[in-house]
């Protein structure tokens, strides 16, 4: 990482939200990504308290000027999903601060739909677009499977992997807008290129760390380890 880089992984329920019992309950990581030499910063996945998290960064002498979504879940950008709890996010955020909120194209229906947030909210991006945020630039890269708009965001030697690829098992493909088929070439051919001592930060807490070397990944996580489309499918696809 460069010295300006301001970078922050937050878990909803200790570093934020703290006594919400659904944060609590979901572990899910919000991450802030900076350029400590512009004072600038964008949040990603604000859900629960979104508002704490701008005061979070707003102490640490940065300015929140956009936020990025890796997916629609509710409990990554706000609203309700399937009857489950309401919860807080893009939609509160963008009550008091004015910033674009960035998301795959195919995605933006589906946060319409979610959080109620009108798409003239969002700047809808397609797999490559590169969001600078500073000096720090970050690649956006589209990575069906979960959702149909799932993206995950590379950035000096590190990926934001939403609930793409975990470092135990990756994304449930049996929730709408799911792809089995998807999530297996997402899997081995759209995050292929990353490199293996780029560190992949995940959606949520499920593992005893909070980020490990995509060597590792690669090496012992289970979802990794069938070599055709077929056995993927077969043990996993559902």
């Amino acid at each position: 990482m460069t010295d300006r880089l301001y970078f922050r992984q937050l878990l909803a329920g200790r570093d934020y939200a703290v006594g919400d019992p659904v944060a609590r309950q979901m572990l899910n990581f919000a991450y802030v990504i900076g350029d400590r030499v512009t004072g600038e910063a964008l949040l990603v996945d604000p859900a629960y308290r979104p508002l704490e998290m701008v005061s979070l960064v707003e102490e640490d002498g940065l300015r929140v000027v956009g936020a990025l979504a890796t997916h629609y879940h509710f409990d990554h950008v706000g609203g309700s999903m399937r009857g489950m709890a309401e919860v807080a996010g893009i939609s509160e955020l963008l009550e008091q601060v004015d910033i674009p909120i960035h998301v795959q194209q195919p995605e933006v229906e589906w946060i319409e739909k979610t959080t109620g947030v009108s798409s003239d909210a969002m700047v809808a991006h397609l797999s490559g677009d590169i969001v600078t945020v500073g000096e720090v630039a970050v690649t956006l890269i589209h990575t069906p499977g979960h959702t149909p708009g799932s993206q995950c965001l590379l950035f000096e030697g590190n990926l934001l992997s939403g609930d793409t690829l975990f470092l135990e098992g990756c994304g449930r493909t049996d929730l709408p807008g799911s792809d089995p088929s998807e999530m297996y070439t997402t899997l081995t051919q759209r995050l292929a290129p990353i490199p293996d001592d780029t560190l992949l930060f995940p959606g949520h807490l499920y593992a005893p760390k909070g980020s490990a070397p995509m060597s590792e990944v690669r090496e012992y996580n289970y979802i990794l380890a069938p070599s055709t489309r077929e056995q993927w499918l077969m043990h996993y696809g559902r």
